[in-house]
């Protein structure tokens, strides 16, 4: 149920993150079917690994749909391995290549016109691909806003005292979902904003709590859980 305490609230740590972080100005690549590919890529594994596989595939000229689907599977795997499980992503690559070519004649557009669950069901369809992987395709590359979760998430929320550590992702998604603004910008830039607070200060071990642009409002540091006492 809408809570517009709750809306406030969240627009306000919004805010508080963009101040500190600046925009993050998500996702970067040259076209969609990149995004997607980095979408599929990025999975437990940095950025950094990702941006040396996308290299790779450029240099052979693999941002290509049927390049992609002609290409040798292990010569594939191989160009992606920094991005670990790279056997499954190559399969998972080409799986979702030969959707967009046979269902939609490799238009990214022609899918991208799906309504928004029509169009979240189709990917989660595919194998490899899961709900954060669908929803980070479907805001990055479709530009439709939906809210994507992941482990930064539950763990920042859960430690504001919004959430319980171990809510499911379709929870934490409706939560926000219920309580934001539909919006595409705010969608965009507050799930890579989330990720920035995650990955260099609300760690999941020895949070750097003293720089922390929300320490005010965190319920750990509240009841006096500093990260000292969060090893």
């Amino acid at each position: 149920m809408f809570d517009n305490r709750i809306q406030t609230q969240l627009l306000n740590i919004f805010e508080a993150l963009l101040g500190h972080f600046g925009p993050r100005h998500w996702w970067p690549a040259e076209s969609p079917l990149e995004v997607v590919f980095g979408c599929i890529l990025t999975q437990n594994v940095a950025w950094k690994n990702v941006e040396l596989a996308i290299s790779n595939l450029k240099t052979r000229n693999l941002i290509d749909i049927k390049n992609i689907l002609s290409v040798n599977s292990i010569e594939l795997a191989e160009l992606i391995r920094a991005t670990r499980y790279y056997n499954q992503k190559a399969a998972a690559l080409k799986n979702t290549c030969a959707f967009i070519l046979e269902d939609y004649d490799g238009s990214l557009s022609k899918l991208f016109k799906l309504e928004t669950p029509e169009l979240r069901n189709q990917l989660l369809a595919l194998k490899g691909i899961g709900r954060e992987t669908a929803d980070s395709i479907i805001l990055y590359a479709a530009d439709k806003p939906i809210f994507v979760v992941d482990a930064y998430t539950k763990r920042i929320f859960s430690r504001l005292g919004f959430l319980p550590p171990d809510t499911d992702y379709d929870k934490v998604q409706q939560f926000f979902t219920i309580n934001l603004p539909p919006e595409l910008y705010v969608y965009n830039e507050y799930h890579a904003l989330i990720d920035a607070l995650g990955h260099n200060i609300c760690k999941p071990k020895r949070p750097v709590c003293i720089e922390c642009p929300l320490n005010s409002q965190c319920n750990k540091l509240l009841s006096g859980q500093t990260y000292t006492n969060l090893l």
